[in-house]
């Protein structure tokens, strides 16, 4: 397990060098060496000067965030159906990205601790598994896309409904 303030994956930075690339000598590269038991080692070439191990670990937060990030971005390609968006105008395709994110938004509230119960019967109920895998994943994103998708396949949401003003519940008292 990687101490706390450690990018999970690496357990410490092994070594840090300065490095030149030989069509540009004038840059200046630091390559940062991290390095955890068992695994292969991360190798991690940046344009930022590095010089001592706080700066090394900051390389290292960067290049654990960015893959987060390129993560969420194949999610919502590949799983929002988002490949490119082929949008002329910005307002378009903003409009489009802005939908994706609050899908992805909805999909998110539901790792939320108070959503549990919920988040087990779709999940047990539309997309069961019952790999090892399947069963450590700490954000099943893919799954509960899925097993929201089978659920409202199943049954279709009406969210006509959801606009209409509600009536208050008027009990009547007999004499």
């Amino acid at each position: 397990m990687a101490e706390v303030g450690e990018p999970a994956g690496c357990k410490g930075v092994e070594l840090v060098l300065p490095v030149y690339h030989p069509e540009q000598p004038e840059v200046a590269l630091s390559l940062v060496v991290c390095r955890s038991a068992g695994r292969f080692p991360w190798y991690l070439l940046t344009n930022e000067a590095v010089t001592c191990e706080q700066e090394a670990w900051q390389v290292a937060f960067a290049s654990v965030r960015s893959f987060h990030i390129e993560q969420t971005w194949r999610y919502d390609k590949s799983e929002l159906a988002n490949p490119r968006p082929r949008l002329w105008y910005w307002q378009e395709r903003e409009k489009l990205l802005l939908m994706a994110t609050l899908a992805y938004a909805f999909l998110l509230t539901l790792l939320e601790p108070c959503y549990d119960p919920l988040r087990f019967w779709l999940l047990r109920s539309y997309c069961h598994r019952s790999g090892w895998h399947c069963r450590r994943a700490k954000a099943p994103l893919y799954r509960l896309r899925s097993a929201l998708s089978r659920l409202w396949q199943k049954y279709p949401p009406t969210f006509a409904l959801l606009g209409q003003r509600r009536l208050p519940n008027v009990q009547l008292l007999s004499a």
